[in-house]
């Protein structure tokens, strides 16, 4: 994947921004229409108000499009760039009606992808010189899964399977059901598309070691203490590729990356990154009467 990432194809996040600006919108800016005559047209700029990485700049254009598509929205930084408070992000030009009715939608979508990217970046900058790759999860906002995981992306994060249709992860519970490790990893290998690659989630040194022995090359580590994911990374080392999970903070991301272990898939890049602080100002000096562009 290059960098900044691609972003996800518009047929999955349309619908979200059409989503969002009628539950926002609704039948029109009840505030805006008593104060804003309909040709006043003018400028503003969205910034950050807090150090952050940025992303989700064409999601928000793209708001600012299904609101009026004279708006201009010409941003001022990329995706996966860092940018500090006070930092111009995007300037934004067109109709003010148009403007203020975007504007929470558009600061929405900013926020929580900014949000996620910020936290991304701050797990991976944590592990930096290790080998450890940061690695995302299924832990999304429902159906936010193609901007959340671009957001993980854009942070530096390596996107894990997108849904449970490309790829085999044998869990807990799988392995509860098939009557065990060795029954499930022999029902799923036998019967696994080849484009597919099987990973097990592993409970203890001894289910590790017994997964490779049944053919098993990829592991998760699942709420390992990191002397103990040491001991497999070095009986295992060269045999198979592995990934710890649960329970990792910022406090112990890097004391886990150190045990050798490949890959750290962290739900809470997803699940519990907070808001990005981004504003919306209108120029005063900039908005003028009438149809002419300020």
């Amino acid at each position: 994947m290059g960098f900044p990432p691609t972003l996800p194809p518009a047929e999955t996040w349309i619908p979200l921004v059409e989503f969002a600006l009628e539950e926002d919108i609704g039948p029109g800016d009840a505030t805006t229409a008593l104060l804003i005559e309909p040709g006043r047209e003018g400028a503003a700029i969205i910034e950050a108000r807090e150090s952050l990485v940025v992303c989700g700049l064409e999601i928000a254009a793209e708001v600012f499009q299904q609101v009026d598509p004279d708006v201009e929205f010409q941003p001022r930084v990329r995706d996966g760039e860092r940018a500090e408070a006070g930092d111009v992000l995007a300037d934004v030009r067109g109709n003010l009606r148009a403007l203020l009715a975007g504007e929470r939608t558009a600061l929405n979508f900013l926020t929580r992808m900014c949000g996620v990217a910020t936290l991304t970046r701050r797990f991976v900058d944590a592990v930096e010189g290790t080998g450890a790759r940061i690695v995302d999860t299924r832990k999304t906002l429902p159906g936010w899964r193609a901007l959340d995981k671009f957001a993980t992306a854009v942070g530096g994060a390596d996107n894990h399977r997108f849904g449970l249709f490309d790829g085999i992860l044998l869990k807990d519970n799988h392995i509860a059901l098939a009557g065990g490790l060795e029954l499930a990893v022999k029902a799923a290998t036998a019967a696994a598309p080849d484009n597919l690659r099987i990973q097990v989630e592993v409970e203890s040194e001894r289910d590790a070691m017994a997964a490779v022995e049944a053919g098993i090359d990829f592991l998760l580590l699942d709420n390992r203490e990191p002397d103990e994911i040491r001991r497999i990374v070095e009986r295992l080392r060269g045999r198979a590729l592995l990934e710890a999970s649960g329970g990792v903070t910022l406090e112990n991301v890097r004391a886990i990356a150190e045990t050798g272990v490949q890959r750290i898939s962290i739900g809470a890049l997803t699940h519990s990154a907070p808001g990005a602080d981004v504003a919306m100002e209108i120029e005063l000096g900039a908005e003028i009467s009438g149809g002419a562009r300020a």
